[in-house]
């Protein structure tokens, strides 16, 4: 069990353990005490109802169990405090960023971005082609520079206004400074929300098609956009493929018997061999291979086009293409099922999380800070921001400005409530958050600087306050907590001990090496032969002693397809073919019902049963030796932290 899935299971089990309202009349009665710690009936019942309410258990039995995990719990928390790991600075860092992550869901404004997701599914519903022209200019040029692309711009729309084709027009030397303008006249084919950037994303969809936009800025620049068709959102499909790679640099040989081998596998595929088989032998994708060729859903823009168009042009389950090529090598598809945007309600877990890392976020960002503001009586004086101008010189765009610079600058600048800012505050931020730029207006930056510096002040002033405003975050923070404790602690008495201690853990296995048995094996080689005659073939190669590469070799020399060979030690009930043939010799044929293919199988010798060597068995004692470090460190910590229950409490919990 990695440490990663480790962590996620005792934060998981902190959360069970420290939330939910108690429910008890008798909740503030001291049910126990750890270590002189008390523990109420209300804090135990609100563990106890919250993780037995899914199956409504409430025996004796379930509640035993509880008071178990809860007292062990406790206990390594207890311990954890006592060692002072609470106070450690790699604990401090490491919570402080679980609660930038926590923190975003509240750092934003909920009713705008549920505007935003209703209308990016709304966009999902339909596909847009457009083309577009660019012309580049960097968010921080000077104003002269964002004029002169802004004009640019406004003359490449005047001459397609005029009639000009606009591809044509995109494709011309010193026009597009899109680079694939010049292949594809900046036509960029279907596409629907959240695969452009949101500003762009929108004039596309608010164009008519035929019809050409002003100019529209984004980080890359000016755009003007062409819409050329719409259509109803295609849906998603899920394909299967077989693919042979044909790489950049394959020589001529190598991508003809590339394209042969392709070749070989859909004669086959027409001649009845199942798509899944083939695709798990021969298919160079080997991740989806494991799975029969199945890749994951995918819908407009996800694939190469030719890929996409020729998937999308399968019209009924299990159909499959012809031989096709992408830039990746030969595929061959098959339509496994289709989709339809799915229904509001059943994406919006999806959205919701997508929406939160595109540049759309940005505008929910935006709206909060703005009533941060207000609720928290945001006041500044830009007088006081423009005095930095006399302050600055080229060292800013080098990166190096000294806040020093601004000794003399010390006024309040804004503030949030009674939390102030200062002139000092700024200069320090800028200082900070410097780094080398092209040379532009330096009361530009000023102005950028100082925006971006109220924008995080504010988001940070709400951070802040989160706890004393949503219960559920301070517990949830409180979760975490405990979980880092546990963890860290846990690590270091436990899991990272029983890695670390091989000699303890040798010991540990020489007592209980009985527990770690083979049962009978088989060292056995199997023959998957395409047909009869090559199983004929394989026979008369083994009664000749032949080796198994010296039989690959002789059989596979006309077709790869022919013959494959598996040899290893088998466990009973591992193989069915093995299974048949449970005795030293080699079988008959045997059939095989699943693919019609026929299996020599040849039993070299059984093995007795026996235990694992330690290295054999090393995964297992491990685990096995972690819980015994467990209960022991549990033990003693039972000592030195006393748990008494008080019965007669226990018995009013409900």
């Amino acid at each position: 069990m990695n440490k990663v899935k480790i962590k996620n299971v005792l934060f998981l089990s902190a959360a069970m353990l420290m939330t939910a309202v108690a429910i008890s009349q008798n909740k503030d009665a001291v049910l126990m005490t750890i270590g002189g710690s008390k523990v109420t009936v209300g804090e135990f019942e609100s563990v106890y109802h919250k993780n037995n309410a899914k199956d409504g258990a409430n025996d004796a039995k379930s509640l035993s169990d509880y008071i178990e995990l809860f007292v062990n719990f406790k206990l390594k928390v207890k311990e954890a405090e006592s060692l002072g790991m609470d106070t450690a600075k790699a604990f401090r860092d490491e919570l402080a960023g679980y609660r930038k992550q926590l923190s975003q869901p509240y750092l934003t404004d909920k009713d705008v971005n549920d505007k935003l997701l209703h209308e990016t599914y709304n966009r999902m519903k339909e596909d847009v082609r457009a083309s577009h022209i660019l012309v580049k200019v960097a968010e921080s040029a000077l104003p002269k520079d964002t004029l002169e692309a802004y004009n640019k711009i406004m003359k490449i729309r005047a001459r397609v206004m005029k009639g000009e084709d606009f591809n044509k027009v995109a494709s011309e030397k010193g026009i597009s400074d899109d680079p694939s303008a010049k292949d594809n006249g900046g036509d960029l084919g279907f596409f629907t929300a959240m695969q452009m950037i949101y500003t762009f994303e929108t004039v596309a969809y608010t164009t008519k098609v035929g019809e050409i936009s002003q100019p529209v800025r984004t980080r890359y620049g000016y755009h003007i956009i062409k819409v050329t068709d719409r259509r109803p959102a295609q849906g998603e499909l899920l394909c299967a493929h077989i693919m042979i790679k044909t790489p950049p640099n394959m020589n001529n040989e190598d991508s003809l018997n590339a394209y042969a081998k392709v070749t070989e596998i859909y004669n086959k595929l027409k001649a009845g061999g199942k798509f899944d088989e083939l695709a798990q032998q021969f298919s160079d994708d080997k991740q989806s291979a494991k799975k029969g060729g199945e890749l994951p859903w995918f819908g407009t823009n996800k694939m190469p086009a030719e890929f996409e168009k020729a998937a999308f042009a399968l019209k009924n389950k299990g159909d499959y293409s012809e031989i096709l090529r992408t830039k990746y090598g030969w595929h061959v598809i098959k339509l496994i099922d289709k989709r339809g945007l799915a229904a509001f309600d059943d994406m919006k877990a999806e959205l919701k999380a997508k929406v939160t890392k595109d540049s759309r976020a940005q505008v929910g960002r935006e709206s909060l800070i703005a009533k941060v503001k207000t609720e928290y009586k945001f006041k500044d004086n830009l007088k006081l921001r423009d005095e930095f101008y006399k302050v600055m010189d080229t060292s800013l765009f080098e990166g190096k400005w000294d806040a020093a610079k601004a000794k003399a600058l010390n006024k309040p600048m804004f503030n949030f409530n009674e939390k102030i800012y200062t002139q000092t505050d700024f200069a320090n931020y800028i200082s900070t958050h410097q780094s080398k730029r092209p040379k532009s207006d330096a009361n530009m930056v000023v102005n950028q600087f100082y925006k971006q510096f109220v924008d995080e002040s504010a988001v940070a002033y709400e951070e802040n306050r989160l706890d004393g405003k949503y219960p559920e975050f301070k517990s949830l923070m409180q979760e975490y907590r405990d979980g880092i404790l546990l963890f860290e602690l846990t690590d270091s008495k436990v899991w990272s001990k029983a890695v670390k201690d091989t000699t303890g853990s040798k010991e540990y296995y020489e007592k209980n090496k009985t527990k770690y048995m083979w049962e009978e094996r088989a060292d056995a080689t199997i023959y998957t032969c395409g047909d009869e005659k090559v199983s004929a073939k394989v026979r008369g190669l083994l009664k000749k002693k032949k080796t198994d590469k010296e039989i690959l070799d002789e059989i596979n020399k006309d077709s790869q397809l022919n013959l494959n060979v598996d040899s290893k030690i088998f466990n009973k009930g591992e193989n069915e073919f093995v299974d048949k043939n449970w005795n030293p010799g080699t079988s008959v044929d045997i059939k095989s019902e699943k693919d019609k293919k026929l299996m020599i199988v040849v039993t070299n010798k059984l093995m007795k049963p026996e235990p694992k060597s330690y290295t054999e068995a090393k995964g297992m004692v491990t685990a096995d030796y972690q819980n015994f470090l467990e209960k022991d460190w549990i033990g003693s910590l039972k000592t030195k932290y006393p748990v008494n229950i008080d019965k007669a409490v226990l018995s009013t919990v409900k």
